[in-house]
């Protein structure tokens, strides 16, 4: 089994839901598990992870991985949110999986809602990590294509084309195809809200 992990898809394909089972089910076989979640990421609380199907569980906050280790029992280490971190700390992770047996899974956006690849996301690409995408459908009425791209929308339900992508939460945000993507994105802004 590969050491280090992304598992990456749109918001709503159920990511951490699937980051709290996997710890559940590895802490009930015996193996130690550790969750750790970006510092920026407080949008439900402090210190836990919580999926919006109403799963959670304790998290560790950090800001940084550069510094951080696994504790010797960890076998394996389960992060949420993996594109808020920097490069580094996925260097960081890549010295851990190659020097130890610790697994180390990743869960986390691909791409922003311009289309932009995160730059930690894009690490764990140069580094080899062993991809796993997650899928959901698109969030347009009616449309069940694959979603893929994420759309942002200002207070008035018109589509954001700049300005700063990280936004903790989804209030403003959907999930949507390609397709509907393009037509909204590259179009007027039309209202779908």
């Amino acid at each position: 089994m590969a050491n280090l992990h992304f598992h990456y898809g749109t918001m709503g394909c159920s990511k951490t839901a699937q980051l709290v089972i996997n710890a559940y089910n590895q802490n009930k076989n015996g193996n130690k598990t550790e969750i750790i979640k970006p510092k920026l990421d407080n949008r439900f609380s402090e210190n836990m992870v919580n999926s919006r199907i109403g799963i959670s569980a304790p998290a560790t906050v950090l800001s940084s991985l550069d510094r951080w280790s696994p504790a010797p029992d960890t076998k394996m280490v389960l992060i949420d949110e993996i594109q808020f971190f920097r490069p580094s700390d996925i260097d960081r992770l890549v010295h851990i999986a190659d020097n130890s047996s610790v697994i180390i899974m990743c869960y986390g956006l691909m791409t922003d809602s311009n289309e932009h690849i995160f730059p930690a996301s894009r690490r764990l690409i140069e580094v080899g990590a062993k991809l796993h995408r997650m899928e959901s459908t698109c969030q347009i009425s009616g449309c069940m294509r694959l979603a893929t791209h994420h759309l942002r929308f200002d207070a008035t339900g018109r589509v954001v084309r700049d300005g700063d992508q990280i936004a903790v939460g989804d209030s403003n945000y959907k999930s949507v195809c390609r397709q509907h993507f393009n037509m909204m994105y590259r179009g007027h802004g039309e209202k779908t809200r």
